[in-house]
This record gives C-alpha cells, structure tokens and sequence, in this order.
C-alpha cells in the first residue's frame, strides 16, 4: 500500500505537469484522502485499538509501521509499565485501631479491549479500586500482634505474606479493566496521629519488661551460683538470715537500673 500510494502521488504530480489536471487531481484525492490516513505508525510497548462505525475490529500491539483501513477508528492504549503512589489515608485495623497506610502499584494493560471498553478511564479506575483494596487489607489484619497475640500475621511484622494479599486483592478488582497487576506493596505504615504516643509508650514498656525480665533471669542465675560456690568453698558459714540479706542485696545491685552506692561495713559481720 506504501508503494501504491507512492505511485499515486507521483503519478499525480506528473499528471498536473502534463496538463492532465483532472486525471491528476483524481489520483491525488485518492492518495491524500483515503491511502495516507490508513497509515499508522506504533513505538514499542503501545497499541491501537480499532473500530469500525462503532463495532470492534481488532487490536495491533506489535510495534512498526501499518496500513489499515482508512474508516477505522484507533484509539491509543499504552503497554508501558505505570507506577502509581497510593495516597496515604486513614483506616481501622483489625482492631479498630486508627491506622495510616499508603502503597505504590506497579501495574500495566494486558487485555487492550478490557481497557478500551471494559471501563470509562482505566487508570481512575485502577486508582479508586487500588485505594478500596488497601482499606480492605488493612480491615483484615491487625497493625501489630501487641492487642492479638494469636495472630500469626501483621500488617508490621509480615510484610511479604501482606504485600502478596494487597497484589490478589487488586489484581482480582481490576480484571474487569484488562490490567495486569506486576507489584503491589506498602510502603507507609504508622498509627495515627491521636493514638500514636499511647501506642508508642506501650511498645516501650512492653520492650523494658521484656529486658527486665531477662535482667531477672540473669540474676537469679547469678545469686544461685555464688551461694553454690561459697558453700562449696567453705568461704564463709552463712545462716539463712544472712543468705536471704545476701540475696537481697545482690538482686538489688544486678536488676538496678542505675549503679549502686555501696555501704561499706567496717564492724564484725553481725555489726
């Protein structure tokens, strides 16, 4: 057709130069009116949705240079992977805790007549349907497992298994628009704003209990095996008054917080 519509350009031109106007203008008309419009050029990762008086034709999504029918419609859809940012909002855990969360997508068109026809703007449709997905995830799990000890996953602690669901979920709503979901993940995750220093004073105390109870630990260890070793040296006799002042004293100066200020006797040992 290429070749074609050359021939009748040239033919066209040469037809004028020769006084054969109305010849000339006739394959001119042909050449400009109905050949050229036919050509379509496609970059790489684009496609061309065609449509006839309304009816579906056919999609092109090999990139290169084309000829198509001249009456066609041709709608552009873009193959080209899109990253879309999620914007932050506010939702309710599992918990009811008031949560912010946000996610980025990755996403781009598999099915160009989904995307075409399926829906009105597949990219506002990817969008709303991407925000719905989140606050539906974060319905469905807890923010952390402080208030749900049983629960095997979080939103804080498991993010692959959490990611993996938020890809499903929106990957299942956009179907419907022909779009093919290649990543999904969040990528902010906090408590809001009004229950954000209560929740961070709690992680505070349930992370200095956790060491105190280690400190705990440590000493009892620790007191155990020094009223072991003195008995098993025959250091020194001590009655179980002496034993309970001893350990007294040693869990004192082992679980303190700060170091301690001893006070030396310098009398006997009952003085």
């Amino acid at each position: 057709m290429l070749a074609f519509f050359l021939v009748l350009l040239i033919g066209g031109v040469a037809l004028l130069f020769i006084k054969a106007i109305w010849l000339g203008i006739a394959a001119l008309s042909v050449a400009l009116l109905f050949l050229l419009p036919g050509f379509v050029a496609i970059e790489p990762n684009s496609s061309r949705v065609l449509t006839l008086f309304g009816a579906y034709v056919g999609s092109i999504k090999e990139s290169g240079f084309f000829f198509v029918n001249p009456f066609y419609t041709r709608k552009k859809v873009s193959l080209r992977a899109v990253t879309f940012d999620v914007p932050v909002i506010k939702v309710n855990d599992k918990q009811g805790n008031p949560i912010m969360i946000g996610a980025v997508l990755v996403y781009r068109v598999a099915d160009t007549y989904k995307a075409a026809f399926g829906v009105e703007e597949y990219h506002d449709f990817a969008k709303t349907q991407s925000e719905s997905a989140i606050r539906k995830l974060a319905g469905t799990y807890s923010y952390d497992n402080l208030e749900d000890e049983d629960a095997l996953v979080t939103l804080r602690t498991n993010s692959d298994e959490v990611n993996q669901e938020l890809a499903r979920e929106i990957s299942d709503r956009l179907q419907i628009a022909g779009i093919e979901v290649i990543e999904a993940r969040i990528n902010h995750l906090a408590y809001a704003t009004e229950i954000a220093g209560a929740m961070l004073q709690r992680q505070q105390a349930t992370a200095i209990i956790a060491a105190r109870s280690k400190i705990v630990e440590g000493a009892v260890g620790m007191v155990e095996m020094a009223l072991e070793r003195l008995s098993k040296r025959q250091i020194v006799h001590l009655d179980e008054e002496r034993k309970a002042a001893m350990v007294s004293n040693l869990m004192v100066v082992l679980c303190s917080d700060k170091s301690a200020t001893p006070v030396l006797n310098t009398g006997t040992l009952h003085q």
